[in-house]
Parts: structure tokens; C-alpha cells; sequence
């Protein structure tokens, strides 16, 4: 099920905004299933973010939103310099307008019949609506969490979804990159899809519908038959999610266990990290007023320093 996703460059202004109250999700963040050793280069084996460089990969991003507060309504104003390293929210202040980029209002998620950048036939699809279902803030325990709260508005109509994009990372030919993350409220229609992009060449770690288990899939640059893993796992469990990407080779993995390694036509080139979570692209639609949330306790990325990881 190839999954090509280049974004129309569609503009829709004057849409009234739905007021969205900010529910918080009282979820500890247990630990991951043990493992010892843990297979990625972190030897990742918990909640807690790593820090420092991991064998083959140099830490250039790490965020663990510990005592900060984004009120929703500031990922907004995101279309600047779109698709590109200089890209920003004018919205977002500080370090989350030097860190991070999302994509705005006006563009359409894959799903949507004014997109439909797959070829597929879905006749609901999404807006990316960041401004409205983005925020950060402590869950009930204190923890700094990225809270993304889609939803489809009573009235009918296209679902507001959103898709974040650490902008340390963009544009990056090759590099590790995971995070750790929950989706606390699932309900059909909803999914995620977390890819690596740029002009035809994509590699997916952490997708499919909410209701699903999580799954990778890695589409070769060459055009050969994509690989797939399908870990299991359902989207409501705490997941640290993984891609080790080298010369030559991508690695997927889940809580530290490597479930799919793929060397078939793997990208030599820059592409963005994009935390893209959107409208679901079979089953049931989301029903008006229907709402979906993942929140997210932990984000890093690395760069490669040129030796061949083990």
C-alpha cells in the first residue's frame, strides 16, 4: 500500500477556528517492555530521554517539554518559508519557534479529495490545523507532554489534524531519530503516519489508523515493492519509536527491538522528519464531533558521523 505524500499547496483563509477546550490526559509513563540489551544505538530500555551521542549518531536535538507551557491557539501563522530549514510559526515564541515548524492551515492531509496526493478515494479527508490542536503543557503527574488533539467539528466537514516537524532535522541526509509516545484517546478514523519525505523518496516509522497496531513500512527510492513490519502493538501503549538511518540502510524499531531492516533503495538525500498525523485512509470516517489525542513526553534526533553502525 505505497503511501506517496507530496502536499498540494492549497490555501484556505477565513475558516472559522472551533474553539477546542484543552483536556489533559492523566497518564503516567510506565516503562517500556524490558530488554537487555535494548538493539537500537541508545540501548533505549525506558521512559527517560537519552542524552549524548549514541555509537554512530551525534545528538543534535533532544526535548523532553518538562516545565512548558504552549497554550493552543500558537502553532498558527506556520506557512513562512514552508519545506524549508528556515521554516517557522510567526505564533510560537523562544525556543519552540527556533525548534519546531508545522503545517499550515490551508494545506491538506492524503486523505482529503483535495489532495489525494496517493490516488486513493476517500471522500473525507483533513485540514492541517495546528493552530487549533497543538499545545504543550504538564499532564496530571507533572510531565512535560506535546499534547495533539484532533478532531472533526460537530458541524461536519474535514477534520482538523496536524502534522509537526522538528525543524533542527529538516532537510538532514541521514541521522537517528526517535520519541516517546501514546496515543491516550483512540477512535476510528484517525491515524498516524511519521515519515521521512522529500520529492518521491519516503521511509515511515510509527503508522497507521489509532485503532490499529503500529506499523512501519519502507518504500525503496529504486521503486521496488515496499517493506513492512507490523509490530504487533497497539497505539494506546507507551512506545519509544526508532529509525536508524545510514548509508545505505534503514532501521525500524519499537521499545529498543529491531522489526524491520531494509537496504533496498534507501535514500541518499536530504528529507524532513515529520511528526504527520492526519485523517485515516480506510475504514470507518470519524464522526462529527469525534476527537482523537497522542501526547508526546519526548523528542531527539541525531546526525551521523560516517561509521557504519554494527
Amino acid at each position: 500500500m505505497s503511501r506517496s505524500r507530496r502536499r498540494g499547496r492549497y490555501r484556505l483563509r477565513g475558516a472559522v477556528a472551533l474553539v477546542v477546550a484543552v483536556l489533559e490526559a492523566a497518564f503516567t509513563v510506565p516503562q517500556a517492555n524490558a530488554r537487555t540489551p535494548s538493539e537500537d544505538a541508545c540501548h533505549t530500555t525506558g521512559d527517560v530521554m537519552p542524552r549524548g551521542d549514541c555509537g554512530s549518531f551525534h545528538q543534535v536535538f533532544a526535548e523532553n517539554f518538562n516545565g512548558d507551557v504552549v497554550p493552543l491557539g500558537s502553532f498558527s501563522d506556520c506557512d513562512h518559508n514552508a519545506d524549508t530549514r528556515s521554516a517557522y510559526c510567526g505564533g510560537l515564541t523562544g525556543s519552540y519557534r527556533d525548534d519546531w515548524w508545522a503545517y499550515p492551515r490551508g494545506w491538506y492531509d492524503t486523505a482529503n479529495p483535495r489532495n489525494h496526493s496517493n490516488g486513493n478515494d476517500r471522500v473525507l479527508g483533513g485540514e492541517y490545523r495546528a493552530d487549533d490542536t497543538v499545545w504543550v503543557s504538564p499532564a496530571a503527574n507533572g510531565d512535560g507532554r506535546m499534547h495533539i488533539r484532533m478532531y472533526r467539528p460537530a458541524s461536519g466537514g474535514d477534520l482538523h489534524v496536524a502534522a509537526v516537524v522538528p525543524r533542527t532535522v529538516m532537510r538532514q541526509t541521514y541521522g537517528k531519530y526517535s520519541a516517546r509516545v501514546r496515543v491516550v484517546k483512540a477512535v476510528p478514523g484517525y491515524k498516524s503516519a511519521w515519515l521521512f519525505y522529500d520529492g518521491g523518496c519516503e521511509m515511515d516509522m510509527y503508522e497507521q489508523s489509532w485503532v490499529d497496531t503500529v506499523h512501519f513500512f519502507h518504500h525503496p527510492c529504486d521503486g521496488r515493492p515496499q517493506g513492512y513490519a507490523d509490530t504487533g502493538r497497539p497505539f494506546t501503549e507507551w512506545h519509544t519509536v526508532t529509525m536508524e538511518w545510514t548509508p545505505g540502510l534503514a532501521r525500524y524499531y519499537l521499545d529498543g527491538r529491531l522489526h524491520l531492516s531494509d537496504r533496498r533503495g534507501v535514500a541518499a538525500r536530504p528529507l524532513s522528519w515529520i511528526l504527520q498525523n492526519e485523517s485515516a485512509l480506510y475504514g470507518a470516517y470519524a464522526t462529527p464531533g469525534s476527537w482523537a489525542q497522542m501526547d508526546i513526553t519526548w523528542v531527539t534526533a541525531y546526525t551521523y558521523t560516517g561509521a557504519r553502525p554494527g
